[in-house]
């Protein structure tokens, strides 16, 4: 059975209905957050990062980030969007980067570079677009959970 190894909530600004994740040692990221994202695409991979397509252009989304030492069992929600991606890390750690504020503070430790899957699941995401086009900015209604669990 897979053991949780570390579990972290995070609350991130999005903008533009985008935010990624991409290696810390931005030198070794040839193309940074924000350069080749793709519109519409709910999960994108990229060398040393992937990015996110929020269904709501202004908000802030709960993101929950867990660490595993092995895949984890797939959990029995039901998914708005879900996705698979491989992601290297040349440092053990990932950085969260946002449309409008580039790098922000939350930084993922996975203990060691290297490579690793990673699983996204998004719940919220017609709720999050109704309210960012009628009501203005939402916060915590598009909910994400990413699991990172090294590559066998």
């Amino acid at each position: 059975m897979p053991e949780l190894l570390q579990k972290q909530l995070l609350d991130v600004e999005v903008a533009f209905r985008g935010f990624g994740f991409q290696e810390s040692d931005d030198a070794a990221v040839p193309v940074p957050f924000g350069d080749g994202y793709e519109w519409g695409v709910f999960l994108a991979q990229h060398e040393r990062r992937f990015d996110l397509f929020s269904a709501g252009h202004t908000h802030t989304a709960a993101v929950t980030v867990r660490t595993w030492d092995a895949e984890p069992a797939s959990e029995p929600v039901e998914w708005d969007e879900i996705g698979e991606v491989d992601f290297e890390t040349t440092t053990g750690d990932v950085a969260v980067w946002t449309m409008t504020l580039g790098r922000s503070e939350h930084l993922i430790q996975l203990g060691v570079p290297g490579w690793w899957r990673v699983r996204v699941g998004c719940t919220g995401r017609a709720e999050v677009a109704r309210v960012t086009q009628t009501e203005g900015v939402a916060y915590g209604v598009e909910k994400y959970v990413i699991d990172f669990w090294p590559k066998a």
